[in-house]
């Protein structure tokens, strides 16, 4: 074959790669949805909530309860004490806990409504629900909340790192320390005060989970102090894995990407709740029952008891 055929032959292909692409581009994909039930897709109405967040404020409601989701008792007779278990993946968390068999106690800052409601759902699965109301981010809260959970519920076999404080700030100059300092706290000084606590009291077959984040890993520029604690829960993930192994107490994370919670309506500018997780390739974020699972499967020995020291991205195919 001459060169001038060889050329037109690549021309002839160019062309119709072109003509197709554009052709796909003009018919523009719906968001996914691969679950039992459709899921909310943005946009979505314009909010902005007041710190910490309320999820009886958040529109349209995050969905948390997994109505097709069925239990085989893969946590019967276990104690789950949550942070953060009030609302968001929280909620969710402990509602799939309880399907399972699990009694749960759940820690919140002061949100008592949102908590209200998921002490309501957990014990309509027939569970025992503690409610925990206090800072984490203070050592002696976080040892209180599990010796309550020990005293109340007679003991405690998984702990869940989920409590978070999130806030943008577009430019880096402008990060306060106080802004700073109250990320660290919450995000990082937590999830060391409960674990050290709660080590005290796990049986071996115990489980530590904690909730990283898609920004742990990929980082994001307008979220340079919370980026930097969720790789730092991985971090600390891979290495308490490695601390706790001869205590049979498994460690592993979760590292969500956006999902539907109070975390970012009272975070982000209205216009950008609007559109929160448009930007993923399935063109939505998640619903908390969609994440909830993976907790699931890190806290029942049936499921994961192999498995210790690992990150579970859960970030709608990134």
């Amino acid at each position: 074959m001459s060169a001038r055929s060889e050329a037109t032959k690549q021309q002839t292909i160019q062309r119709k790669v072109q003509s197709d692409d554009k052709s796909k581009m003009e018919i523009e994909a719906p968001p996914m949805q691969a679950g039992a039930r459709l899921y909310p897709v943005p946009p979505f109405p314009k909010q902005q909530l007041s710190k910490p967040g309320h999820e009886s404020l958040v529109e349209p409601a995050p969905l948390y309860d997994a109505p097709y989701y069925k239990g085989s008792e893969k946590l019967a007779g276990k104690v789950a004490l949550i942070t953060g278990g009030d609302s968001g993946i929280g909620r969710a968390v402990a509602v799939l806990f309880a399907r399972e068999g699990a009694d749960v106690a759940i820690s919140y800052l002061s949100e008592h409504q949102d908590a209200e409601r998921t002490r309501q759902e957990v014990e309509a699965e027939g569970q025992k629900c503690l409610l925990l109301p206090g800072n984490i981010a203070d050592r002696d809260v976080s040892r209180k909340a599990v010796r309550e959970t020990v005293r109340e519920l007679g003991r405690l076999d998984i702990l869940v790192n989920n409590a978070a404080f999130q806030i943008h700030s577009s430019d880096f100059a402008d990060l306060t320390e106080e802004h700073f300092d109250t990320t660290i706290k919450t995000n990082l000084y937590g999830y060391f005060h409960m674990s050290q606590a709660a080590i005290e009291h796990m049986p071996p077959g115990s489980a530590i989970i904690n909730t990283g984040s898609v920004t742990g890993i990929r980082g994001s520029k307008e979220l340079v102090d919370y980026s930097m604690t969720k790789g730092g829960i991985h971090a600390f993930t891979r290495a308490l894995a490695a601390n706790l192994v001869d205590k049979g107490i498994r460690v592993n994370a979760v590292a969500p990407g956006p999902v539907w919670t109070p975390l970012n309506p009272s975070d982000k500018e209205p216009q950008d709740v609007s559109t929160f997780g448009a930007k993923t390739p399935m063109k939505r974020p998640a619903q908390p029952e969609e994440i909830a699972p993976a907790y699931v499967f890190l806290a029942s020995p049936h499921c994961s008891s192999y498995i210790s020291g690992e990150i579970l991205p859960v970030i709608g195919g990134y």
